[in-house]
């Protein structure tokens, strides 16, 4: 996909015409083009493994004294307070091992790694620090797991229950089978992409059932030429309905509101009344997305933001009977404005240091904006498609050519990538945890208490450990032909073999500490580290902790787990890197 210039993509983003098509009611085919699909800096590499994907800053303070500081990820300039960069260039620093910026390590560190060979010994040596098998992880996990914990899996490929975005299919309930699927969606396999993002949330509160197909985006991987057939431009999503293509989101959501009108939820105004005011909302949406893509790419427009973003704390003051846009209900208003609204509490806090959404008890000029994402957030629809401030702002640079730093933000920047908490004491990926990032990123509280977070992500590290395993395993490897324009997109990259019992045992470790506490393995770990270093070397320690960062920094959020999981494990992760590097 193209990148737009930041100005063209404003530009082509602020027409209202398309979000606007399902209310007026014109068929499909007369609806507006809707602006350009971001392509998400996710790399999905591994087919065969649901973790993949994202980039960071972050290391880990216990660390601190083995690492090579690297300089900050902004280009600092003194005559302006605004930096023009991208993540791309973000990377023109000095190696850090906790600070991977997405790169394969044998590319960045002079004889590093790059598929060698298994050294049957040494692995058997290393493996033996931790008696406890994968099989026996599992056990215990499920010793500790509720019933519906337990039933996740055979969930998520019977398409009941709660949702999770790694279902193929969607039934919601026994009340519906394969044989009532009319829908197939086409989405990103990152889980990201925000046109997407709206009409899955519209798919899963209308209770449609629907079957996924995964689709990588140009930047991280090639399509399947039975998907170019179908949609030659390569945008998603894309949505077959009863065999007829539907190729862009509007149409889509019109769609559904359309074909399924009689027999599930209806999310379209009713009333003159309720309809002239969703198309004044939406056109308030189109002119705030474009206020933000100035601000944001550009490096200009704060007022200009700021006044519009005033403008729909009005407006949501103003609405009647609840917190929704429309009223006690939700509607497709703010499924339109959620993906987009999302992106800016995470971007402007990251890149500007503007911050509008905020955690409990903390002052706000903006009290109905913040009620609204609450009221979102007692959604499913919601709950299961919601990303994290980290997945966004490294999603976000590669779709619109770069994003623009602001002084103000980079504290909240190295928060978010786990380099620092506000106060600079130690790293915001480093145990204990701190309370919604300390500040910045509300906690999710529907995702139940810390315990079911541990279990949660010990769930997805311990189901897939074999794949995961050889994914990480490409931290210490070789880059792959050809390169894809993501930061971390290299689905051709070949691991390095020589890693994988260490990388294996190490992930043991971190599962087990996720589920009985790190104190209870501290001295396992720190067995496993001097052993690492004695037997293998310097060398070879180094490419474990490559390939662990290289792991932790491609945690996504929805796609892998939710985000109270995804900080658990990367905090965890960086618990293990901690010792190896201390030892």
């Amino acid at each position: 996909m193209t990148n737009f210039p930041p100005l063209a993509v404003a530009a082509l983003a602020s027409s209202a015409a398309a979000a606007l098509s399902f209310l007026i009611i014109l068929p499909p085919a007369a609806a507006a083009t809707t602006p350009p699909v971001f392509v998400s800096a996710f790399a999905s590499c591994a087919q065969s493994s649901s973790l993949s994907s994202s980039s960071s800053v972050p290391y880990s303070a216990a660390a601190a004294s083995h690492l090579l500081r690297s300089t900050s990820s902004r280009s600092r300039c003194t005559s302006s307070k605004t930096t023009h960069t991208t993540a791309m260039a973000a990377q023109g620093k000095k190696y850090n091992p906790l600070s991977m910026f997405g790169d394969m390590a044998s590319s960045l560190i002079p004889g590093g790694g790059g598929g060698g060979q298994a050294d049957e010994q040494l692995d058997k040596t290393i493996s033996s620090t931790v008696p406890s098998s994968w099989d026996d992880i599992r056990a215990k996990l499920e010793s500790k797991q509720t019933d519906e914990e337990r039933n996740f899996r055979a969930n998520v490929i019977g398409g009941y229950g709660t949702a999770s975005p790694l279902n193929v299919v969607r039934l919601f309930d026994e009340t519906n089978t394969k044989d009532d699927i009319r829908v197939v969606f086409y989405r990103d396999s990152a889980s990201w992409c925000p046109y997407c993002h709206k009409v899955w949330m519209c798919l899963e509160e209308k209770r449609i059932p629907y079957r996924v197909e995964k689709i990588n985006m140009r930047c991280y991987g090639e399509k399947p030429a039975s998907f170019a057939r179908m949609q030659p431009s390569g945008a998603i999503p894309v949505a077959k309905i009863d065999g007829v293509v539907y190729n862009q989101s509007n149409d889509i959501i019109f769609s559904l509101e359309q074909i399924f009108a009689d027999e599930k939820k209806s999310l379209s105004p009713k009333s003159e009344e309720e309809k002239t005011r969703a198309q004044r909302l939406l056109r308030l949406e189109r002119q705030l997305f474009s206020a933000w893509m100035s601000w944001l790419t550009a490096g200009y427009g704060r007022d200009g933001f700021i006044q519009v973003l005033n403008e729909v704390e009005s407006e949501l003051k103003s609405s009647k009977g609840g917190d929704f846009f429309m009223g006690k209900d939700v509607s497709l208003v703010d499924f339109m404005f959620a993906p987009f609204l999302e992106r800016m509490a995470a971007s402007l806090i990251y890149f500007k240091g503007y911050q509008f959404r905020v955690a409990d008890g903390a002052s706000t000029d903006f009290p109905a904006i913040n009620k609204w994402f609450d009221a979102m957030e007692t959604l499913e629809s919601y709950q299961l498609t919601k990303s994290d401030y980290y997945t966004h702002c490294w999603d976000l640079p590669p779709q619109l050519g770069g994003c623009s730093y602001e002084s103000d933000g980079e504290r909240y920047e190295k928060a978010i990538n786990g380099e620092r908490t506000l106060d600079g004491s130690r790293g915001s990926w480093e145990l204990p945890l701190e309370k919604d990032c300390g500040g910045i990123e509300p906690d999710w509280k529907w995702c139940g208490d810390e315990g079911a977070a541990l279990r949660e992500a010990t769930e997805r590290l311990s189901f897939n450990h074999a794949n995961i395993i050889k994914f990480a395993a490409r931290g210490a490897g070789r880059k792959g032909m050809p390169p894809y324009s993501a930061p971390l997109s290299d689905p051709n990259a070949t691991p390095n073999e020589a890693v994988l019992a260490s990388v294996d045992t190490a992930l043991r470790l971190v599962s087990l500490a996720m589920l009985d506490g790190t104190e209870s393995y501290e001295k396992d770990i720190i067995a496993f580290a001097n052993t690492l270093v004695k037997e293998g070397g310097a060398d070879f320690a180094q490419d474990t902790v490559n390939s662990l960062a290289y792991l932790r920094d491609r945690v996504g959020v929805p796609r892998d787990m939710r985000l109270p999981a995804a900080r658990q494990l990367r905090a965890h992760i960086n618990w293990a890197i901690g010792k190896i590097l201390d030892a």
